[in-house]
């Protein structure tokens, strides 16, 4: 079995927890990307902040790589990840995922 890309798209709600869609996608970004180091499973990691006004565009992206679906399972576990993620409950719309093998 390969490595696994795990891609996440968020829609933010506007004014939840009282910040706008753009600084949930920027506060996403900062919180996801103190995870390298801190997280040993990510092998890659990337989130991006969409810039396209567009009905249809998520907010933000998440872009990462593990080296099998054990370690994407443990990451998805660790407790610094579950912050990040009980917090993003509050501020998401909606949430889209796909894992595939690379």
């Amino acid at each position: 079995m390969g490595m696994i890309k795990h891609v996440v798209m968020w829609k933010f709600r506007e004014g939840a927890e009282g910040k706008s869609r753009q600084e949930s996608a920027l506060w996403m970004k900062e919180q996801l990307e103190k995870l390298v180091g801190v997280v040993p499973e990510i092998c890659s990691l990337e989130v991006g902040v969409n810039t396209k006004d567009d009905e249809m565009a998520y907010d933000a992206v998440l872009i990462s790589t593990f080296e099998d679906e054990e370690a994407l399972r443990r990451y998805k576990v660790h407790p610094e990840h579950l912050k990040i993620s009980d917090y993003c409950k509050k501020l998401r719309e909606s949430r889209t995922v796909v894992d595939y093998i690379i």
